[in-house]
């Protein structure tokens, strides 16, 4: 699979998760206060929570439910009640666009 055109990379608002969805897999995208973006599995392991909906905090993304916090560099759980992390996907700023490939995982 190839890396998926999600977005420019001024679409995504600082410090803001939008959820998307490549080829079924369901993706939490995140710009962070530094500008870097990032892009993690959108369910929490605790729960079937939507991580998007949650709270960018530095380079950590909350669960609105529970507070489990993930990291968005490595996706494991900073705090509980989830204990499994969540993938996280490569992603590539082009010419000024957010490309993501679900099937390329740099952590997990």
């Amino acid at each position: 699979m190839t890396a998926t055109k999600i977005c420019a990379l001024d679409e995504l608002e600082v410090n803001q998760a939008i959820k998307v969805e490549i080829d079924g897999v369901a993706i939490a995208l995140v710009r962070d206060a530094a500008g870097d973006v990032f892009a993690i599995g959108d369910t929490c392991t605790h729960g079937d929570i939507s991580l998007s909906e949650g709270f960018v905090e530095g380079q950590t993304l909350e669960c609105w439910a529970h507070g489990s916090m993930f990291s968005l560099t490595t996706g494991k759980p900073l705090s509980l009640p989830a204990y499994d992390p969540v993938p996280v996907y490569n992603v590539e700023l082009i010419d000024g666009f957010v490309f993501v490939d679900p099937s390329v995982t740099v952590a997990v």
